[in-house]
Order: structure tokens, then sequence, then C-alpha cells
């Protein structure tokens, strides 16, 4: 990221100070039964360096929403929808559509900044006119499992890079990766595209990335920019995530024909393997192979999911409200 914090500080011969001063980064925040999470990750937002413009949150189920979680904040607004109403890409586009600022930056309630750098680091990316996405790393948390913990490793590296149609070879499915845990969008090149897809089970976020890619543009994955964020999930859990993984890219040759995401996968496990070998934890390898074998199931029965009976479809899903 080098290059690109020089072109960032030369930009109109600007300070750093006054580059940052004059962003207009807007916040999107889907949020479903907040906690007491949610509040402490505004707080967080509120000190970063480089301050929202606004704050966004699109509430699922009214009656579940303590108003007072978002007292004291004059730029956070919130928008309340039904479950039903609920879709990863549709829910994101129509929030964008209520905001004005020149970047778009997504989040989960149940990611927090690891500092207050979180969307500076973010911003920094877009010094380039080509960068047209960036995203955080994301770190484990401190309940999270031996093998999650690596996997949040192998998956979030220590070191940023910036990626385009000319890395297909090298990354392949990596070269769309992009998070909506974490993501920052220059509006200009979302409402160019069309934004996300509007209907999708899940991976609105690599869509639009692959979108992104294929139309010559890049997306930059930030390192510095850290998210505290992970997940202790089940074999079954696992299986539904990934099968509803498959079914959308089953839903979008268009995007993810192009590459195979079974060999990343494989040279995960194996490198999983190999770590909790080397530090005496092999005790945990029945655990990753039954892991590893639920992702598996569930990915090719999501890719899979036009030939499957309807009975079967809600029980692999993580989203029932999709197949209504």
């Amino acid at each position: 990221m080098a290059d690109f914090e020089e072109q960032f500080l030369n930009v109109q011969g600007w300070t750093m100070e006054e580059r940052m001063a004059g962003a207009e980064i807007d916040v999107v925040i889907p949020v479903y039964r907040p906690g007491i999470g949610l509040r402490q990750l505004l707080e967080r937002l509120e000190s970063q360096t480089v301050r929202p413009s606004r704050i966004l949150l699109v509430n699922t189920e009214r009656q579940f929403f303590d108003e007072g979680c978002i007292a004291g904040y004059s730029n956070v607004e919130v928008i309340h929808i039904r479950k039903s109403e609920f879709d990863h890409g549709g829910t994101r586009h129509m929030a964008a559509a209520q905001l004005k600022g020149e970047f778009l930056l997504f989040l989960t309630q149940d990611a927090q900044p690891e500092n207050d750098r979180l969307i500076e680091e973010l911003y920094r990316a877009f010094a380039s006119e080509l960068v047209c996405a960036a995203y955080a790393r994301q770190l484990p948390a401190q309940d999270c499992g031996v093998i999650e913990r690596y996997i949040r490793g192998f998956n979030y590296g220590e070191e940023s890079r910036i990626q385009t149609a000319a890395d297909l070879p090298k990354l392949g499915i990596k070269t769309f990766f992009c998070s909506d845990v974490c993501a920052m969008y220059r509006r200009s090149a979302y409402e160019e595209l069309g934004g996300f897809v509007r209907h999708t089970i899940f991976n609105e976020d690599m869509i639009f990335a692959g979108k992104l890619i294929q139309n010559g543009r890049a997306v930059a994955y930030c390192a510095q920019a850290r998210v505290i964020h992970s997940h202790n999930y089940s074999g079954v859990q696992q299986l539904r995530r990934n099968f509803d993984l498959g079914v959308s890219q089953a839903e979008h040759p268009e995007i993810f024909a192009c590459v195979r995401s079974e060999n990343e996968g494989v040279r995960m496990v194996k490198q999983t393997a190999v770590y909790l070998i080397k530090n005496n934890k092999a005790y945990l390898l029945p655990k990753l192979v039954w892991q590893s074998g639920c992702k598996l199931v569930g990915y090719r029965l999501g890719k899979n999911f036009r030939r499957l009976p309807a009975w079967l479809i809600r029980r692999c899903t993580m989203n029932r409200d999709y197949w209504r």
C-alpha cells in the first residue's frame, strides 16, 4: 500500500489532514435483534480518525430494537423493515440509495473495529482511481476456536494486496474476494455497475467485486484495516452456510463459472492440518475433517440445488425466507 499512500498524500497537493477532513463516507449496518455490541460499534465508529458522515442502521423486527442504543448520535438513523423483506443484496442496495456520500462503508453488527484507524486505512486505498472496493482484515475474537482462528489467518493474511483480472491465474476465486463484514465502495463505480444484485441468498459482496474485476477495476485487501469478527460454527452450520454459498455461485455463472473454489478449499484444509500437527493439536484433526466434509457437502449440494426437492433445500439453507 506504500505507493497508494504516496498518491493519497499528493492528491491536489493536499496534506493528509486536509484529505481526511474532506472525506464523505456513509456507513450502512444491517441489524437484527441488536445487543450491547451495537452501542459499542457505534462508539468505535464515532471515535475513528476519519469520522463517518452518516450511519444508517437497517433494522429487522422493530419490536426488538432498543432506541436507547442510538441516543446521543446526531448522525445515526434507523430504517425498520420486516424480516421477510430482508435480502443480503437488495436491503443493502436500498440503504445505499438513502445516502449521498462519495464512499459507502458496509459493516455487520458483529464486527468491531480493532482501533480508531479502520476507516482511514480503508479510505487510503482509494487514492488509486483503479480501486473501487476495499475490504478489511478480520481478526478472531477471544472465544474463537483453534481451527477457526487459523482459518481466519489463512483467509485474511498480514499482507495487503490489490486484486485485478491479471490475478485470476494466480489467485483464482480469491481474485473476487470481498466481504461486507467490513468493506468500502466508491459510490460512482457502485452506481455505474448497478450496485448489489437485488435478490441474492448470500455473497452479494463477491458478486459485485466480480463485476468490478471484469470491468477493469480493482479490489483492495487492506490488512491494516482490522475488525474483530469470527464465528464458532458447528459442522451443520458450516454445511448450511456453504450450501448458500454454492447456491449464490450457481445463480451467478457470469461471475463464478471461470473460477473454481474447491482447489482453494483443499489447500486451506491441508495447511490447517499441518498447523495442527506442528503445534501439538493433532487431536483436533477429526474435528477438522468433519467440518471440512460438512463444508464440501454443503457447497456441492448448493451448486446443484436445482436438482434437489424443496424439503431438502429448506433443511440445508441458512436463509429459509429466500425460498418463499
